[in-house]
């Protein structure tokens, strides 16, 4: 194949789980031949990353090539877009979240207190009205 007639493809990196594949989609609007509706069509590439440098939610550029496996037909050309990943370690939040259950668990006992004092007092109008209401 001419390498001038080689299609080239734009779609959003969605797996990297393979060795040196990525799997890229491509998501385009077709209408409808009877109906006339706009209809969400999506094709999947598999694509060739030999350095594995996409990342899942990556913008790449992508040719036709010759096959390289079964199903890998595609080689990456470009990453046009990076996916912006907050560096958020799992551990960094297990530790911040029983902070704050600790910090809870301290504050119950005086929003109990203040509660108890509150239900001690004299009913409300509504619940008085509830009762009669009932019978």
């Amino acid at each position: 194949m001419a390498k001038e007639m080689r299609k080239i493809r734009t779609g959003a990196v969605v797996r990297t789980g393979m060795a040196q594949t990525a799997v890229v989609e491509m998501v385009w609007k077709q209408r409808h031949r009877l109906y006339r509706k706009q209809m969400r069509r999506v094709t999947r590439f598999y694509v060739h990353d030999p350095e594995n440098q996409c990342r899942v939610g990556d913008t790449v550029r992508i040719q036709e090539t010759r096959p390289i496996s079964k199903t890998k037909h595609w080689r990456l050309l470009e990453i046009l877009h990076r996916r912006q990943v907050a560096d958020v370690q799992p551990i960094e939040l297990e530790t911040d979240l029983d902070a704050e259950i600790a910090a809870e668990a301290e504050q119950p006992t005086a929003l109990a207190d203040s509660v108890e004092s509150s239900e001690a007092g004299a009913p409300d109008e509504e619940d008085t009205q509830n009762d009669t209401n009932l019978y």
